[in-house]
């Protein structure tokens, strides 16, 4: 790793304050990027193409701090895991400067994450790992876990296993220009 803070992540899309994604009230990141390619995945526009933001992990967790009354943060994609440098700064700097809870999102299961170069110091950083790939026959959208097949894995003994999957699956938020934000494992869908 460069410097501390210096490192390019590619970003999705924000969210600064969500009750669908983790327990309490959370900042959502979502990266950019997954070529896992699970069928009837929620979130293919996180898989390809640019990046509508891009910035640098210090910056990114200075943003996050200074962010008010919120408990935790929800790393989401896209493919967290396939900007592994970026991510473990991320996680480092929110670690070393924070309080707030730290989960991920990742289609890879724990043992798969350990054989990454950077996945034991990813999972060190970490209080709650959803992991496992979204098998769209094994539907579930509940708890946190889009398909039965995925799991929690508790890192730290910040959290039960019962206050995660109690998240509530889905939330819509409307900002004050009007724009429309459907979140969570089982977002609901707008009609044009």
């Amino acid at each position: 790793m460069d410097e501390l803070g210096t490192a390019v992540v590619a970003l999705h899309a924000l969210e600064p304050r969500s009750r669908a994604n983790g327990p309490g009230v959370r900042f959502v990141v979502w990266f950019q990027g997954c070529n896992l390619g699970c069928p009837g995945c929620y979130n293919p526009e996180t898989h390809e193409g640019d990046a509508p933001i891009q910035t640098r992990t210090g910056e990114l967790a200075a943003q996050i701090a200074a962010a008010k009354g919120i408990e935790g943060v929800s790393i989401s994609g896209g493919e967290p895991m396939q900007q592994p440098e970026a991510l473990l700064e991320l996680l480092t700097i929110l670690r070393q400067t924070t309080e707030l809870s730290l989960l991920v999102f990742s289609g890879y299961r724990r043992a798969e994450v350990e054989r990454m170069a950077l996945g034991p110091a990813i999972l060190d950083q970490l209080d709650v790992l959803i992991d496992g790939r979204f098998v769209s026959t094994q539907r579930l959208a509940t708890g946190l876990r889009g398909s039965r097949n995925q799991g929690i894995v508790l890192l730290s003994d910040r959290y039960q296993e019962a206050e995660v999957a109690a998240t509530p699956p889905a939330e819509i938020k409307i900002s004050a220009s009007g724009e429309v934000v459907l979140t969570g494992v089982d977002p609901l869908v707008l009609d044009d």
